[in-house]
């Protein structure tokens, strides 16, 4: 392993480790003398019970526990999971939510919904999940699992692998998930579960057509026949989940940050947007044993959600566009400014997407003989998604031609602005369906954009193949060898397309040149009142439109053929082989349980992209030209893994692996957009780098996986009266890193014809056919380092009339440094690395009550958010505590046995999002808040 690019930083991040390991080994003995102390009520323990040592029945949220410590202690592989409570109960309101608990697991907030999950410090892209042990596809933009499309009722519990296996396939850099549904086979008796919940947003309805108000309802149905050897379960779901957001976002700021030139703010959107999920789900597993000799079982899952997101409110140009006049500043950053002749864009948007997945996945296991097993597996996902995004667009006139606005700023407490016009935004008269900037460009000329549209679809499809073979072996410690390969296929197409919406009347194409109206009055259909609340930024009143009367009845529209719009549309396809071998090891050394696994993989691959190149010449001819290419690479990764129980139930684990993940797909795609710069054709144009005639961004399907050489440890400690204290540490050494605003020379000279023969002889005259193409390329190279803590205890330990109440919690510090090629001298932090992690949960469960309060925080983090035309940007983002609550009684005999209402509260905090730029916590550019979700169910269990 090269370290020595660190110079000299590893080696004393290294003593930091082996200090924090000998504290580690102190705080395991410390424990271990304790033992007997803690477990002085406990009864008589058995090491084979499932909590530890006592041989209990526990249900719930204990339940959920023990099992999730169970798996943890009888993995060779360091690994937490989430366990749920009972048939179709995770003990969380989403799937994002429970495994936001584990240690070194964070969730990143979108729509006020975990969905992104980081592991570890590494953002979704380089960790890998898997349904039932099968890599997934995503309704998402890229490889990065959402996990609202998985209704949490489907799984009996969600592992995260944090050390690598050779037949664990597709496993990622950070750690793999593994959502598992339940088997029927399992299950002692027949089972009927009925559950309803309804829910409200603490926020008011923001949006005149929106509620407040959701539900979720869900029944699963799990029984045998034949002689218990053939199983049945199938769920449903169905559920309407409501958001609301008090949405702010900057543009940036203008200015220098001195007291002479202060900072101030460049622009702003604030908006409310209320939300709808709406999700329907259905499971079914078939599972049948007719003997010892073949097992198979077949899982079938359906998701289909649409989101519809209304969005009103107003965009202000400010310090980009106007002079700031009386400007009070503190620090080199302005707390108050007065703008004049603002010309604000009203906006009524709505985005609706709807996405469907399926997956299915077949396994049958069969005994050759004795000591001789073949499993053969075959899967298949699906993910089909397509989103309406529509904007609508009011002022008081084209191109700034009506009455402007005063506007004046005023920094708050919490880093946003109060923004108070002088104009009345509800007054009809004065404002029309209009481009009030003059923005509209079709790449040639103007046209007058009263609205856009875009209507972008993605198809995600993956299919697999995987054969195994494996056998026992009788030679001492060796346990069983394992040998097998797996073939998948996987494709991702984008198609995009947008339109500009203008006016009706006259013109062709909505260009301003063939007599397009520059502005419209509103219809009063479209009216939907005036009562949108953005007092909280200032703003008295704006009109309410309703988008798709506007989109139906106000405009004419217009095919988006820029070059950059029409180069987007792309395939990217791999084609994976991988062979994989393994060696399992079982039996005691020097009197001590040893359990380990070695191996390694052998991956072949050949990924390839269709698209286009798109180019626009001086005369605005757009050129658009097919484009196709294939690469093919290999790939070997080792791993090993120990399991050593140096003491009764005290284990010590040690991984060691080399892993891959691939990058995201739209970085693979072939695509290409190239622009000529005119203006930069001239004699002394001496500096071709700074002013390039010829230039190009897009994708690179040369593109290799991110690599890994990772080194794992963790002790830990089950007690013998439940729970256990586990410490972890890790380190990763990462090679082959993407840059993905890495830039390289390139000749253009096969586009000289595109230009008049007079700027053809001064480009080449003065060599200006050279100019850069921006994509990305794997010229990074860096490391991280951490550690996490656990600890899960059960109060009984201490008293016996504490029996029922409990702890869990964890906590993890992360530390990193990445470096690309293009500046290797300043050190970079991964997206979505908090260095300080931690969570905990005070939980109380007996004779039926159930009561659960849970914390969790964050530190800051470098976050992935939308960018300028949706497009993913990554911003810093403020540390956040998230309180959770939860109070349930079960009822235990009676007419009532079986029925359990459960209350539930989120966000008890009300934390919003907050995303600043430049290091610069001042320099707030997103400001979200969702409010407090509550939430009241029924759950009846036949």
């Amino acid at each position: 392993m090269k370290v020595s690019h660190d110079n000299g930083r590893f080696s004393a991040r290294t003593r930091l480790a082996v200090r924090a390991s000998a504290i580690a080994l102190s705080a395991v003995a410390s424990l271990v003398g304790a033992e007997a102390a803690l477990a002085q009520d406990a009864p008589a323990a058995t090491p084979a019970a499932d909590d530890g040592g006592q041989d209990v029945v526990v249900t719930g949220i204990r339940a959920s526990l023990a099992s999730s410590a169970r798996i943890k202690r009888e993995s060779t592989l360091i690994v937490d999971s989430v366990s749920a409570e009972d048939i179709g109960k995770l003990p969380d309101v989403s799937i994002a939510d429970s495994l936001a608990r584990l240690p070194g697991v964070t969730a990143q907030r979108l729509e006020g919904r975990d969905q992104r999950l980081s592991i570890r410090g590494l953002g979704p892209d380089f960790g890998t999940t898997l349904l039932n042990g099968r890599e997934q596809v995503t309704v998402g933009d890229n490889r990065g699992v959402e996990y609202d499309q998985y209704p949490s009722e489907f799984f009996k519990n969600v592992n995260v692998y944090k050390t690598a296996d050779a037949s664990l396939i597709a496993s990622g850099i950070s750690g793999t998930v593994d959502l598992r549904m339940l088997r029927p086979l399992d299950q002692a008796n027949r089972v009927l579960v009925i559950s309803a919940r309804g829910e409200m947003n603490g926020l008011k309805a923001l949006n005149p057509d929106s509620s407040r108000y959701g539900y979720r309802a869900s029944a699963t149905y799990v029984d045998k026949f034949a002689n218990d050897t053939f199983g049945v379960a199938i769920g449903v779901s169905a559920s309407q989940n409501p958001s609301q957001d008090e949405r702010y976002n900057a543009w940036g700021y203008a200015g220098s940050g001195t007291a002479a030139n202060p900072y101030v703010l460049g622009g702003a959107k604030p908006y409310v947007q209320s939300n709808i999920l709406k999700r329907y789900g259905a499971v079914a597993t078939l599972e049948w044993q007719p003997s010892d000799n073949f097992h198979s079982t077949f899982d079938a899952l359906y998701s289909h959600f649409r989101e519809t997101q209304k969005l009103r409110g107003i965009e202000f140009p400010l310090g980009f566009s106007y002079a700031a006049s009386g400007v009070q500043q503190t620090g080199g950053f302005a707390t108050s400014t007065t703008f004049t002749g603002v010309h604000g864009i009203q906006r009524n948007d709505l985005n609706d997407r709807k996405a469907d997945n399926y997956s299915f996945g077949w396994n049958n296991d069969i005994r050759l003989g004795d000591k001789l097993r073949l499993n053969v597996d075959a899967s298949w996902s699906r993910a089909t998604r397509t989103d309406f995004l529509l904007e609508n667009y009011t002022g008081t006139g084209y191109g700034g031609s009506g009455p402007g606005d005063t506007i004046h700023v005023t920094q708050l407490a919490n880093g946003i602005y109060s923004i108070v016009p002088t104009l009345d935004y509800t007054n009809t008269s004065i404002f029309k369906i209009t481009d009030p900037q003059g923005w509209g460009y079709n790449g040639t000329q103007p046209v007058v954009q009263a609205g856009f549209l875009n209507q972008p679809s993605f198809k995600d499809d993956l299919k697999s193949l995987r054969a195994t073979l494996n056998g026992d072996i009788d030679a001492g410690v060796l346990k069983s060898w394992e040998v097998g390969g797996n073939f998948s296929r996987r494709e991702k197409t984008s198609a995009y397309a947008s339109y500009f919406l203008c006016p009706k009347g006259g013109g062709t194409n909505c260009t301003v040149a063939s007599g397009t109206p520059t502005s419209e009055a509103i219809p009063a259909g479209a009216i939907l009142g005036t009562n949108v609340p953005l007092g909280y930024l200032g703003v008295p009143a704006v009109l309410a439109l309703d988008p798709m009367y506007l989109y139906n009845n106000a405009y004419n529209s217009y095919y988006d053929n820029r070059p950059s719009s029409l180069v987007r549309d792309n395939t990217v396809s791999e084609s994976v082989w991988t062979g994989y071998a393994k060696l399992n090891i079982d039996g005691e050394v020097g009197g001590r349980a040893l359990k380990a696994s070695i191996g390694t993989q052998f991956i072949h691959t050949e990924q390839s992209s269709t698209g286009q190149i798109a180019s626009v010449s001086p005369a605005g001819v757009v050129t658009i030209a097919p484009a196709y290419q294939k690469v093919t690479y290999n790939r070997v990764l080792p791993s090993a893994t120990f399991s050593l129980e140096l003491i009764p139930n005290g284990y010590v684990k040690l991984g060691a692996s080399q892993t891959m993940v691939r990058p995201r797909m739209d970085q693979e795609r072939v695509t290409q957009d190239v622009a000529i710069n005119i203006g930069n054709i001239a004699p002394n144009n001496t500096n071709p780098a700074l002013n390039p005639v010829f230039s190009s961004t897009g994708g690179n399907v040369q593109l290799r996986p991110y690599e890994s050489t990772n080194i794992d440890v963790s002790i830990e400690k089950y007690f013998r009266g439940g729970g256990y204290f586990a410490i972890a540490g890790y380190f990763k050494h990462l090679t082959d890193y993407v840059d993905p605003g890495n830039s390289y020379a390139y000749d253009f000279s096969p586009l000289l014809g595109a230009l008049t023969p007079a700027q053809q002889a001064i480009v080449t005259a003065n060599h200006l056919t050279t100019g850069p193409v921006t994509a990305p390329a794997n010229t990074g190279r860096g490391y991280m380092l951490g550690t996490e803590v656990t600890l899960s205890l059960p109060f009984k330990a201490f008293s016996s009339a504490l029996d029922g109440f409990g702890f869990f919690g964890s906590g993890s510090y992360s530390d990193s440094s990445i470096k690309l090629a293009s500046n290797p001298t300043q050190a970079l932090t991964l997206p979505g690395l908090s260095k300080y992690v931690a969570s905990g949960e005070l939980y109380y469960e007996k004779h039926g009550f159930q009561i659960r309060g849970s914390y969790r925080y964050r530190s800051t983090f470098l976050g992935e958010v939308a960018g300028l035309s949706a497009a993913p940007t990554y911003r810093q983002v403020v540390a956040e505590g998230i309180l959770d609550a939860q109070i349930g009684y079960e009822f235990q005999d009676g007419l009532l046995k079986g029925l359990a209402i459960l209350a539930q509260a989120k966000n008890l905090t009300d934390r919003p999002f907050i995303t600043y730029q430049n290091n610069d916590r001042r320099q707030v550019i997103d400001y979200q808040r969702y409010g407090r979700d509550y939430y009241l169910g029924l759950t009846y269990k036949f």
